[in-house]
Protein backbone atom coordinates (compact mmCIF):
# COMPACT_ATOMS: atom_id res chain seq x y z
CA UNK A 1 0.00 0.00 0.00
CA UNK A 2 2.85 2.39 0.79
CA UNK A 3 4.48 1.72 -2.58
CA UNK A 4 1.12 2.08 -4.35
CA UNK A 5 0.39 5.46 -2.75
CA UNK A 6 3.91 6.70 -3.45
CA UNK A 7 3.60 5.76 -7.14
CA UNK A 8 0.16 7.38 -7.38
CA UNK A 9 1.46 10.57 -5.77
CA UNK A 10 4.39 10.66 -8.17
CA UNK A 11 2.04 10.38 -11.14
CA UNK A 12 -0.16 13.21 -9.81
CA UNK A 13 2.35 15.92 -10.66
CA UNK A 14 0.11 18.98 -9.98
CA UNK A 15 -0.67 17.80 -6.44
CA UNK A 16 2.95 16.89 -5.85
CA UNK A 17 4.11 20.30 -7.04
CA UNK A 18 1.48 22.11 -4.94
CA UNK A 19 2.84 20.47 -1.78
CA UNK A 20 6.10 22.35 -2.32
CA UNK A 21 4.96 25.51 -4.12
CA UNK A 22 2.43 26.64 -1.51
CA UNK A 23 4.84 26.50 1.49
CA UNK A 24 7.54 28.29 -0.51
CA UNK A 25 5.08 30.96 -1.61
CA UNK A 26 3.91 31.46 1.98
CA UNK A 27 7.50 31.86 3.16
CA UNK A 28 8.24 34.40 0.42
CA UNK A 29 5.09 36.42 1.07
CA UNK A 30 5.29 36.49 4.85
CA UNK A 31 9.04 36.87 4.92
CA UNK A 32 9.55 39.58 2.30
CA UNK A 33 6.23 41.09 1.20
CA UNK A 34 4.47 41.63 4.51
CA UNK A 35 5.45 44.79 6.35
CA UNK A 36 3.45 46.21 9.26
CA UNK A 37 5.58 49.39 9.33
CA UNK A 38 5.11 50.88 5.83
CA UNK A 39 7.50 53.57 4.67
CA UNK A 40 7.89 55.73 1.59
CA UNK A 41 4.18 56.59 1.62
CA UNK A 42 3.14 58.94 -1.22
CA UNK A 43 2.56 62.45 0.09
CA UNK A 44 1.37 65.71 -1.43
CA UNK A 45 2.37 69.13 -0.08
CA UNK A 46 0.39 72.34 -0.24
CA UNK A 47 2.93 75.12 0.37
CA UNK A 48 1.43 78.56 0.90
CA UNK A 49 4.75 80.07 2.02
CA UNK A 50 7.80 79.39 -0.13
CA UNK A 51 10.42 80.24 2.47
CA UNK A 52 13.65 78.59 3.47
CA UNK A 53 12.06 77.40 6.70
CA UNK A 54 9.10 75.86 4.85
CA UNK A 55 11.42 74.00 2.48
CA UNK A 56 13.48 72.75 5.43
CA UNK A 57 10.35 71.38 7.10
CA UNK A 58 9.24 69.55 3.95
CA UNK A 59 12.74 68.09 3.51
CA UNK A 60 12.87 66.97 7.14
CA UNK A 61 9.51 65.25 6.88
CA UNK A 62 10.65 63.46 3.73
CA UNK A 63 13.88 62.39 5.45
CA UNK A 64 11.95 60.45 8.10
CA UNK A 65 11.59 57.66 5.52
CA UNK A 66 7.85 57.41 6.03
CA UNK A 67 6.91 60.08 3.49
CA UNK A 68 7.77 60.39 -0.20
CA UNK A 69 6.79 63.75 -1.66
CA UNK A 70 5.19 62.83 -4.98
CA UNK A 71 2.94 65.81 -5.70
CA UNK A 72 2.76 69.51 -4.96
CA UNK A 73 -0.85 70.65 -4.90
CA UNK A 74 -1.69 74.16 -6.07
CA UNK A 75 -5.01 74.46 -4.24
CA UNK A 76 -6.86 72.85 -1.35
CA UNK A 77 -9.34 71.36 -3.82
CA UNK A 78 -6.57 69.62 -5.74
CA UNK A 79 -5.06 68.29 -2.52
CA UNK A 80 -8.45 67.00 -1.39
CA UNK A 81 -8.99 65.27 -4.73
CA UNK A 82 -5.59 63.57 -4.56
CA UNK A 83 -6.43 62.21 -1.13
CA UNK A 84 -9.90 61.09 -2.12
CA UNK A 85 -8.70 59.25 -5.23
CA UNK A 86 -6.07 57.46 -3.19
CA UNK A 87 -3.17 58.92 -5.19
CA UNK A 88 -1.51 60.02 -1.95
CA UNK A 89 -1.67 58.86 1.65
CA UNK A 90 -0.96 62.25 3.24
CA UNK A 91 -1.36 65.94 2.46
CA UNK A 92 0.94 68.33 4.34
CA UNK A 93 -0.11 71.97 4.39
CA UNK A 94 2.46 74.71 5.13
CA UNK A 95 0.56 77.87 6.20
CA UNK A 96 1.20 81.24 4.57
CA UNK A 97 2.08 82.93 7.87
CA UNK A 98 4.49 80.29 9.17
CA UNK A 99 7.61 82.47 9.54
CA UNK A 100 5.73 85.57 10.69
CA UNK A 101 4.02 83.73 13.53
CA UNK A 102 7.28 82.12 14.60
CA UNK A 103 8.94 85.55 14.79
CA UNK A 104 6.05 86.81 16.95
CA UNK A 105 6.37 83.82 19.26
CA UNK A 106 2.99 82.46 18.21
CA UNK A 107 2.29 78.83 17.40
CA UNK A 108 1.48 78.39 13.69
CA UNK A 109 -0.41 75.27 12.70
CA UNK A 110 1.13 72.69 10.42
CA UNK A 111 -1.75 70.62 9.07
CA UNK A 112 -1.31 66.99 8.08
CA UNK A 113 -4.28 65.23 6.49
CA UNK A 114 -4.11 61.45 6.40
CA UNK A 115 -6.15 58.87 4.52
CA UNK A 116 -7.15 56.89 7.60
CA UNK A 117 -9.21 54.24 5.83
CA UNK A 118 -6.33 51.93 6.80
CA UNK A 119 -5.31 53.00 10.33
CA UNK A 120 -2.30 50.67 10.35
CA UNK A 121 -0.72 52.64 7.51
CA UNK A 122 -0.89 56.09 9.09
CA UNK A 123 -0.03 55.37 12.73
CA UNK A 124 3.76 54.86 12.63
CA UNK A 125 4.23 57.71 10.15
CA UNK A 126 2.48 60.27 12.34
CA UNK A 127 4.64 59.53 15.36
CA UNK A 128 7.75 60.34 13.28
CA UNK A 129 6.51 63.76 12.13
CA UNK A 130 6.58 65.56 15.47
CA UNK A 131 10.17 64.58 16.17
CA UNK A 132 11.32 65.62 12.68
CA UNK A 133 9.63 69.03 12.93
CA UNK A 134 11.04 69.72 16.39
CA UNK A 135 14.58 68.82 15.35
CA UNK A 136 14.35 70.96 12.22
CA UNK A 137 13.09 74.03 14.06
CA UNK A 138 15.78 73.63 16.71
CA UNK A 139 18.35 73.73 13.94
CA UNK A 140 16.77 76.46 11.78
CA UNK A 141 15.74 78.91 14.53
CA UNK A 142 18.94 80.84 15.01
CA UNK A 143 20.07 84.42 15.31
CA UNK A 144 17.07 86.63 16.21
CA UNK A 145 14.87 83.54 16.32
CA UNK A 146 17.11 81.61 18.72
CA UNK A 147 14.82 82.53 21.60
CA UNK A 148 12.04 80.59 19.91
CA UNK A 149 13.95 77.33 20.03
CA UNK A 150 11.60 74.85 21.57
CA UNK A 151 11.60 73.09 24.83
CA UNK A 152 8.51 71.81 23.11
CA UNK A 153 7.64 72.32 19.45
CA UNK A 154 6.77 75.93 18.56
CA UNK A 155 4.55 74.56 15.78
CA UNK A 156 1.20 72.96 16.50
CA UNK A 157 0.84 69.78 14.45
CA UNK A 158 -2.81 69.40 13.50
CA UNK A 159 -3.65 65.89 12.32
CA UNK A 160 -6.84 65.33 10.36
CA UNK A 161 -7.70 61.65 10.00
CA UNK A 162 -9.89 61.75 6.95
CA UNK A 163 -12.66 59.22 6.23
CA UNK A 164 -12.07 57.31 9.48
CA UNK A 165 -11.40 59.92 12.20
CA UNK A 166 -11.57 57.47 15.08
CA UNK A 167 -9.24 54.96 13.42
CA UNK A 168 -11.80 52.16 13.69
CA UNK A 169 -10.23 49.02 12.24
CA UNK A 170 -13.48 47.37 11.21
CA UNK A 171 -14.21 50.25 8.82
CA UNK A 172 -11.20 49.03 6.85
CA UNK A 173 -11.55 45.27 7.41
CA UNK A 174 -15.27 44.74 6.78
CA UNK A 175 -15.36 46.31 3.27
CA UNK A 176 -12.19 44.37 2.48
CA UNK A 177 -13.88 41.14 3.52
CA UNK A 178 -16.39 41.70 0.75
CA UNK A 179 -13.63 41.29 -1.83
CA UNK A 180 -12.05 38.30 -0.09
CA UNK A 181 -15.34 36.42 0.33
CA UNK A 182 -16.38 37.01 -3.26
CA UNK A 183 -12.96 35.90 -4.52
CA UNK A 184 -13.04 32.73 -2.45
CA UNK A 185 -16.59 31.66 -3.27
CA UNK A 186 -16.89 32.76 -6.89
CA UNK A 187 -13.57 31.29 -8.05
CA UNK A 188 -14.12 27.98 -6.28
CA UNK A 189 -17.69 27.59 -7.54
CA UNK A 190 -16.87 27.91 -11.21
CA UNK A 191 -13.49 26.17 -10.92
CA UNK A 192 -15.48 22.96 -10.61
CA UNK A 193 -17.75 23.74 -13.58
CA UNK A 194 -16.06 21.79 -16.39
CA UNK A 195 -14.14 19.29 -14.26
CA UNK A 196 -17.41 18.21 -12.63
CA UNK A 197 -18.85 17.48 -16.08
CA UNK A 198 -15.78 15.42 -16.90
CA UNK A 199 -15.85 13.36 -13.69
CA UNK A 200 -19.60 12.74 -13.88
CA UNK A 201 -19.36 11.54 -17.47
CA UNK A 202 -21.71 14.24 -18.79
CA UNK A 203 -19.06 16.06 -20.84
CA UNK A 204 -20.20 14.25 -24.02
CA UNK A 205 -23.69 15.74 -23.66
CA UNK A 206 -22.22 19.19 -23.15
CA UNK A 207 -20.01 18.92 -26.23
CA UNK A 208 -22.96 17.67 -28.29
CA UNK A 209 -24.95 20.81 -27.59
CA UNK A 210 -24.95 23.40 -30.43
CA UNK A 211 -23.22 26.12 -28.37
CA UNK A 212 -19.92 27.90 -28.73
CA UNK A 213 -17.30 28.04 -25.96
CA UNK A 214 -18.23 31.61 -25.05
CA UNK A 215 -21.86 30.53 -24.68
CA UNK A 216 -20.86 27.57 -22.51
CA UNK A 217 -18.91 29.96 -20.31
CA UNK A 218 -21.79 32.43 -20.06
CA UNK A 219 -24.22 29.65 -19.19
CA UNK A 220 -21.91 28.23 -16.54
CA UNK A 221 -21.26 31.50 -14.72
CA UNK A 222 -24.65 33.24 -15.07
CA UNK A 223 -26.38 31.45 -12.14
CA UNK A 224 -23.49 32.30 -9.84
CA UNK A 225 -23.83 36.01 -10.57
CA UNK A 226 -27.14 35.93 -8.69
CA UNK A 227 -25.52 34.05 -5.82
CA UNK A 228 -22.80 36.68 -5.68
CA UNK A 229 -25.40 39.44 -5.62
CA UNK A 230 -27.11 37.78 -2.66
CA UNK A 231 -23.78 37.48 -0.84
CA UNK A 232 -23.04 41.17 -1.42
CA UNK A 233 -26.48 42.18 -0.12
CA UNK A 234 -26.01 40.11 3.04
CA UNK A 235 -22.48 41.38 3.69
CA UNK A 236 -23.34 45.05 3.16
CA UNK A 237 -26.48 44.78 5.31
CA UNK A 238 -24.55 43.14 8.16
CA UNK A 239 -21.75 45.70 7.79
CA UNK A 240 -24.22 48.56 8.14
CA UNK A 241 -26.46 47.17 10.89
CA UNK A 242 -24.05 45.15 13.01
CA UNK A 243 -20.72 46.94 12.56
CA UNK A 244 -21.95 50.43 11.73
CA UNK A 245 -19.73 50.75 8.65
CA UNK A 246 -20.70 53.94 6.78
CA UNK A 247 -21.79 53.99 3.15
CA UNK A 248 -21.04 57.50 1.94
CA UNK A 249 -20.95 57.01 -1.83
CA UNK A 250 -23.12 55.97 -4.75
CA UNK A 251 -24.96 52.65 -4.61
CA UNK A 252 -25.09 52.56 -8.42
CA UNK A 253 -21.32 52.89 -8.74
CA UNK A 254 -20.86 50.26 -6.03
CA UNK A 255 -23.24 47.87 -7.82
CA UNK A 256 -21.51 48.24 -11.20
CA UNK A 257 -18.05 47.69 -9.69
CA UNK A 258 -19.26 44.68 -7.69
CA UNK A 259 -20.93 43.09 -10.73
CA UNK A 260 -17.71 43.54 -12.70
CA UNK A 261 -15.65 42.00 -9.90
CA UNK A 262 -18.01 39.02 -9.54
CA UNK A 263 -17.84 38.36 -13.28
CA UNK A 264 -14.04 38.50 -13.29
CA UNK A 265 -13.75 35.95 -10.50
CA UNK A 266 -16.28 33.64 -12.13
CA UNK A 267 -14.32 33.85 -15.38
CA UNK A 268 -11.08 33.07 -13.53
CA UNK A 269 -12.71 30.02 -11.96
CA UNK A 270 -13.94 28.87 -15.36
CA UNK A 271 -10.42 29.28 -16.75
CA UNK A 272 -9.08 27.10 -13.95
CA UNK A 273 -11.67 24.44 -14.75
CA UNK A 274 -10.45 24.29 -18.36
CA UNK A 275 -6.87 23.79 -17.20
CA UNK A 276 -7.49 21.23 -14.45
CA UNK A 277 -7.93 17.52 -15.08
CA UNK A 278 -10.14 16.91 -12.05
CA UNK A 279 -11.94 18.71 -9.24
CA UNK A 280 -9.02 18.31 -6.83
CA UNK A 281 -6.69 20.14 -9.18
CA UNK A 282 -9.30 22.85 -9.71
CA UNK A 283 -9.55 23.38 -5.95
CA UNK A 284 -5.77 23.49 -5.65
CA UNK A 285 -5.58 26.18 -8.34
CA UNK A 286 -8.26 28.17 -6.54
CA UNK A 287 -6.34 28.00 -3.28
CA UNK A 288 -3.15 29.03 -5.04
CA UNK A 289 -4.96 32.10 -6.42
CA UNK A 290 -6.72 32.96 -3.16
CA UNK A 291 -3.57 33.18 -1.02
CA UNK A 292 -1.97 36.16 -2.82
CA UNK A 293 -5.39 37.77 -3.20
CA UNK A 294 -5.60 37.96 0.60
CA UNK A 295 -2.00 38.87 1.34
CA UNK A 296 -1.07 41.17 -1.55
CA UNK A 297 -4.31 43.07 -2.20
CA UNK A 298 -4.08 45.39 0.80
CA UNK A 299 -6.73 43.51 2.77
CA UNK A 300 -4.61 41.98 5.54
CA UNK A 301 -1.55 44.24 5.38
CA UNK A 302 -0.86 47.79 4.13
CA UNK A 303 -0.40 47.64 0.36
CA UNK A 304 2.06 50.53 0.26
CA UNK A 305 4.23 48.86 2.87
CA UNK A 306 5.12 45.99 0.55
CA UNK A 307 8.26 45.98 -1.63
CA UNK A 308 7.97 46.99 -5.27
CA UNK A 309 7.87 43.45 -6.68
CA UNK A 310 5.04 42.48 -4.31
CA UNK A 311 3.07 45.60 -5.25
CA UNK A 312 3.56 44.72 -8.93
CA UNK A 313 2.02 41.29 -8.32
CA UNK A 314 -0.76 42.85 -6.28
CA UNK A 315 -1.62 45.22 -9.13
CA UNK A 316 -2.37 42.17 -11.31
CA UNK A 317 -4.98 40.86 -8.86
CA UNK A 318 -8.63 41.93 -9.28
CA UNK A 319 -9.09 42.06 -5.50
CA UNK A 320 -6.55 44.89 -5.18
CA UNK A 321 -8.49 47.21 -7.46
CA UNK A 322 -11.87 46.16 -6.09
CA UNK A 323 -10.80 46.90 -2.51
CA UNK A 324 -9.75 50.40 -3.57
CA UNK A 325 -13.12 50.92 -5.22
CA UNK A 326 -15.27 49.57 -2.41
CA UNK A 327 -13.37 51.47 0.28
CA UNK A 328 -13.42 54.58 -1.87
CA UNK A 329 -17.18 54.40 -2.37
CA UNK A 330 -18.15 53.37 1.14
CA UNK A 331 -15.74 55.51 3.16
CA UNK A 332 -14.63 58.38 0.91
CA UNK A 333 -17.69 59.10 -1.25
CA UNK A 334 -15.41 58.77 -4.28
CA UNK A 335 -16.96 59.51 -7.67
CA UNK A 336 -16.92 57.44 -10.85
CA UNK A 337 -14.36 59.80 -12.38
CA UNK A 338 -12.02 59.36 -9.42
CA UNK A 339 -12.30 55.57 -9.64
CA UNK A 340 -12.28 55.34 -13.43
CA UNK A 341 -8.70 54.04 -13.54
CA UNK A 342 -9.49 51.13 -11.22
CA UNK A 343 -12.66 50.32 -13.17
CA UNK A 344 -10.74 50.38 -16.47
CA UNK A 345 -8.10 47.98 -15.11
CA UNK A 346 -10.79 45.55 -13.94
CA UNK A 347 -12.55 45.71 -17.32
CA UNK A 348 -9.25 44.92 -19.06
CA UNK A 349 -8.70 41.99 -16.69
CA UNK A 350 -12.13 40.63 -17.59
CA UNK A 351 -11.37 40.76 -21.32
CA UNK A 352 -8.03 38.98 -20.85
CA UNK A 353 -9.43 36.26 -18.58
CA UNK A 354 -12.39 35.56 -20.88
CA UNK A 355 -10.05 35.32 -23.88
CA UNK A 356 -7.80 32.82 -22.04
CA UNK A 357 -10.74 30.74 -20.80
CA UNK A 358 -12.40 30.53 -24.22
CA UNK A 359 -9.13 29.67 -25.96
CA UNK A 360 -8.41 26.90 -23.44
CA UNK A 361 -11.89 25.34 -23.62
CA UNK A 362 -11.62 22.06 -25.49
CA UNK A 363 -14.49 21.00 -27.74
CA UNK A 364 -13.34 17.35 -27.72
CA UNK A 365 -12.67 14.82 -25.00
CA UNK A 366 -9.06 14.35 -26.08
Amino acid sequence: MIIKEALQLRRDKPTFAMMFVVPIMQLMLFGFAINADPKGLPTAVLISEHSELARSLVTAIGNTGYFTITREAATEAEADSLLQRGDVQFVITIPADLTRKLVRGEHPQLAIEADATDPATTGPAMSAVAQAVTQTLSRELKGPLAGQRPRESPVDLVLHKRYNPEGITRYNIVPGLLGVILTMTMVMMTALAVTRERERGTMENLLAMPVRPIEVMAGKIAPYVLIGAVQVTVIVTVARLLFGVPFAGSFALFAVATLLFITINLAIGFAFSTLAQNQLQAMQMSTFFLLPSILLSGFAFPFRGMPGWAQAIGEMLPATHFLRIVRGVMLKDATAAQLSEQMAVMALMLVVVVAVAVSRYRVTLD
